[in-house]
């Protein structure tokens, strides 16, 4: 399923909105990651990035990448949109790294280009995993890292499509989660488990550890309602995997 031009006129329709909303919690601080905003020197996903060549996968405004530039890293902000490139531009700070359009499942990089590929709800999310994963390790040198957030597959079960919140039924077949309809063609991702460790399996990966960020009682989703509203300290809203090439 090709869902690239799709995706791409999404993103550019929705970006200055998007970023409206959610930048005042993205941009807050450095290195939080995803619904809720959790700091990664909680969750000991990234490690140190000074002098790593390093590729964000779908950087949208680029929070993540100029945070890491900011740190020593070698950069690059990858997104499909245009729309979210000239935001990142705009918000680029000091510390200058390079902009590039392009797909997560057709990368335009040589093989062994960077040593960490990451996202954070933004590549592995919005591309077909089983396109996605062995493209970011085939730009990955060895022992170069795969780090990336995405949702829980029970978030993604959980989801009341009517009542636009995620509940404590489920809604959806577990085994039938794989592209999801985000409107006027575009497509979103998710896959089982099981699913997950056999594409990346597949590429070629080691996965280290699988971190289930779980925030504390109170913290806010940034993005969805929840019933109830711990939600995601009792059960594993997001992903968090950790994977390298040996």
């Amino acid at each position: 399923m090709d869902s690239i031009p799709a995706n791409r006129r999404l993103w550019n329709r929705i970006s200055s909105a998007y970023q409206h909303e959610h930048d005042p919690q993205i941009g807050a601080a450095p290195r939080l990651w995803g619904m809720y905003s959790i700091p990664d020197e909680y969750l000991h996903a990234l490690g140190d990035v000074t002098g790593k060549r390093v590729l964000e996968l779908g950087c949208g405004a680029g929070q993540w990448s100029r945070a890491l530039a900011a740190e020593g890293a070698n950069v690059v902000g990858l997104d499909l949109s245009e729309a979210q490139l000239a935001a990142a531009a705009r918000a680029m700070g000091t510390a200058r790294y390079p902009l590039v359009q392009g797909a997560a499942e057709k990368l335009p990089f040589a093989a062994g280009s960077f040593d960490l590929v990451f996202c954070d709800f933004g590549g592995l999310s919005w591309a077909p995993p089983h396109l996605a994963v062995p493209q970011a390790a085939r730009v990955l040198g060895r022992g170069g890292r795969l780090v990336f957030n995405v949702a829980s597959p029970w978030f993604e079960a959980c989801y009341d499509e009517v009542a636009g919140r995620v509940s404590t039924t489920l809604q959806q077949d577990y085994f039938g989660l794989g592209a999801i309809a985000e409107g006027d063609g575009a497509s979103s991702y998710q896959l089982t488990y099981g699913g997950w460790v056999r594409v990346l399996r597949g590429a070629g990966l080691i996965i280290d550890d699988l971190i289930e960020p779980r925030p504390e009682p109170g913290t806010p989703n940034g993005y969805n309602k929840t019933d109830p509203p711990d939600w995601a300290h009792r059960w594993p809203a997001e992903l968090l995997w950790v994977t390298h090439k040996p």
